[in-house]
């Protein structure tokens, strides 16, 4: 028997698309009608832990990760549903923090559902508007691949056993959704987030390491960690944004530093 961790979470969602049962999931958001949706879906002990967080870190956190999918959509956020999965244990104070940090994002919520569970999920549904989304298939040979901030700092701070603030992109996604070919955010980890520009694209993505910009403290391999929810993007021309590579014809993703090859690690859930 095949299990999830021989595929991990590309694996499964390839194949569900083959056999079409899921169809347009190639992109950070959907675009429904006049809506871009996204959703994400945080788990006690799989993405925190709250010996390393305080419930309003973990509110402002589950959305965050949301609003950065709608970034990455060129998307301005207008609403939000969450479903929150609590033990009956938990007090109501950490509840109502909890969601005095889903409301310092800005962002209004409008509906969603609440559930007893053995462990705290916090699944936030978050709803945006965008004049262009780019999405991940339009890379195109003679591109730059630019960033919007430094990378690494996630990493860095979980090796310290703690977290960082999540950054929230939605002006610069805006403006890169207007040139760019391809547009996503770096949650999984640049080589994971990367490599998905390439395969759906259908291009050679080359990156050069030492042009990467690091966060204060972290090393080039916690770049690989993800987490860092910087917006990475295919653009004509890099305007003020940091250029760390360059699309190619070909197909693939090649890792260099110095002219070396290099490798990166990633997150996969199931792997």
């Amino acid at each position: 028997m095949t299990r999830l961790s021989d595929v991990g979470e590309l694996g499964l969602l390839a194949e569900l698309e083959r056999r079409g049962l899921i169809v347009g999931v190639e992109h950070d958001a959907a675009v429904v009608g006049d809506l871009v949706v996204t959703q994400d879906t945080l788990v006690d002990g799989v993405h925190f832990r709250f010996d390393w967080l305080s419930w309003r870190e973990l509110g402002f956190r589950a959305v965050a990760v949301n609003v950065s999918d709608l970034a990455a959509s060129g998307a301005d956020p207008v609403a939000l549903l969450v479903a929150l999965g609590l033990p009956g244990a938990t007090g109501l104070a950490d509840a109502v923090e909890l969601y005095e940090g889903i409301a310092e994002a800005g962002v209004p919520v409008v509906g969603g559902d609440t559930t007893a569970s053995p462990v705290a999920t916090v699944t936030v549904t978050a709803l945006g508007r965008s004049a262009r989304v780019p999405g991940r298939a339009g890379a195109r040979p003679g591109d730059v691949l630019v960033v919007t901030g430094p990378l690494g700092a996630a990493g860095a701070a979980f090796r310290q056993q703690g977290y960082v603030r999540p950054p929230v992109r939605v002006g610069e996604g805006k403006e890169l959704a207007r040139t760019a070919h391809a547009l996503t955010d770096v949650s999984d980890g640049l080589a994971v987030d990367l490599g998905r520009i390439a395969r759906r694209s259908g291009v050679r993505c080359v990156v050069d390491l030492e042009r990467v910009p690091l966060a204060t403290g972290a090393t080039l391999d916690d770049v690989g960690f993800g987490e860092d929810y910087e917006l990475l993007a295919a653009v004509p021309d890099a305007g003020r944004f940091d250029a760390i590579g360059r699309v190619e014809e070909g197909e693939g993703l090649e890792l260099r530093l110095h002219c070396e090859p290099y490798e990166l690690g990633g997150w996969e859930h199931f792997a």
